[in-house]
């Protein structure tokens, strides 16, 4: 017995170490972990970007639910528990997570150039790349019209002149953000000096008096207001485009003249152990076909100018996706740019006043 204990000591340390220099040698598997929305948005990611970016990287993408919550952002951070490696937010969200060195700075010069060879800082669209996040998808509020309205308006002018084109218009009261910069803009001035008038008294005077002659419907939010076209209550309304496109009975006629817009964006957690991979992640999914190949799903305008070219039908309906898109150049010549960083700095003195006036 004492033998064999001696023999077999020796070779059971053997092997132990055999066994770990095989684990330590293995290659671990890569996991990147893109946390973004649920519904048709996320999935369009997981088939234009994440299962494409996994095969051609070698990396198990996994997905998890994002709900649009600063805090939870905020909790990954401090505790240092990543639930996520990218997280797919709304620019707001982003801007005010960047100012509280919630995500990691990101180098620009890391994104690749369009396919058709333009240099990322001059092929993305204003406000799409920041200090820590790299747009992807752009939404916008946009004007509707019902559809059997005899004149067939075309501009913003139109939709504030009720002479020309009389009926109701519906807004949505749920926020100041759209409705002011709307407001200025029918009235003349110019984009560039949008936040400008906004910082004066006499400014936001001049927006809210604009909204008051306009006499409109305060509807609860943008599907609320596009229902009051459908009843035949208003002849025109402003609506998320997104919302307009998710109308299966209803098709409104959309001006996209002065178009406000906002999108969603990538971004990383601050601290993140796993930051390389995501920013080669980042790198990957907003080149210009994987931004197009998501807009060949859902309604959304790529933040790239070089991905529109290579938009086409969507692969279950067969229905082509350019003419949806907010990005498109004919849909785009007079977008203006949302500054979400002068709502983060403005937007809770003008609460009060926004409720008590659309409360009229």
């Amino acid at each position: 017995m004492t033998l064999r204990r001696r023999f077999l000591f020796p070779l059971a340390v053997l092997l132990i170490a055999v066994v770990g220099l095989l684990f330590f040698l293995t290659p671990r598997a890569r996991v990147l972990t893109v946390m973004t929305w649920p519904g048709a948005y996320g999935r369009a990611q997981a088939s234009a970007q994440m299962r494409p970016y996994g095969a051609d990287r070698g990396v198990d993408v996994r997905t998890a639910l994002w709900d649009g919550n600063i805090t939870d952002l905020r909790t990954m951070v401090e505790k240092r528990q990543f639930k996520a490696d990218v997280i797919d937010m709304e620019l707001p969200v982003a801007v005010q997570a960047c100012k509280q060195n919630l995500l990691a700075k990101i180098d620009p010069g890391m994104l690749p150039d369009g396919a058709d060879g333009v240099p990322a800082v001059r092929d993305f669209v204003p406000g799409a790349i920041g200090p820590c996040w790299v747009g992807g998808m752009v939404y916008s509020q946009v004007m509707v019209h019902a559809p059997d309205i005899k004149r067939v308006p075309a501009t913003l002018a139109d939709f504030f002149d009720t002479r020309k084109f009389p009926g109701k218009r519906a807004l949505s009261r749920a926020t100041a953000k759209f409705n002011l910069e709307m407001a200025l803009l029918a009235d003349g001035v110019t984009p560039g000096d949008v936040y400008k008038t906004l910082d004066t008294p006499e400014g936001l005077d001049r927006a809210f008096a604009k909204l008051t002659a306009l006499n409109p419907i305060w509807a609860h939010d943008s599907i609320g207001a596009l229902g009051w076209v459908k009843n035949g209550q208003a002849v025109m309304a402003t609506a998320l485009n997104g919302d307009v496109a998710a109308q299966k009975d209803f098709t409104p006629g959309v001006i996209w003249d002065h178009q406000l817009y906002e999108m969603d964006v990538l971004g990383i957690p601050s601290g993140s152990p796993n930051k390389t991979r995501a920013l080669d992640y980042i790198a990957y999914a907003t080149g210009s076909a994987p931004l197009a190949g998501v807009a060949n799903w859902v309604p959304y305008g790529p933040a790239r100018r070089s991905s529109i070219a290579l938009v086409g039908s969507n692969p279950e309906t067969g229905i082509a996706m350019r003419t949806a898109l907010t990005t498109a150049p004919e849909n785009f010549v007079h977008a203006f740019a949302i500054d979400d960083g002068w709502w983060l700095a403005n937007g809770g003195r003008l609460t009060s006043r926004w409720k008590e006036f659309v409360s009229r």
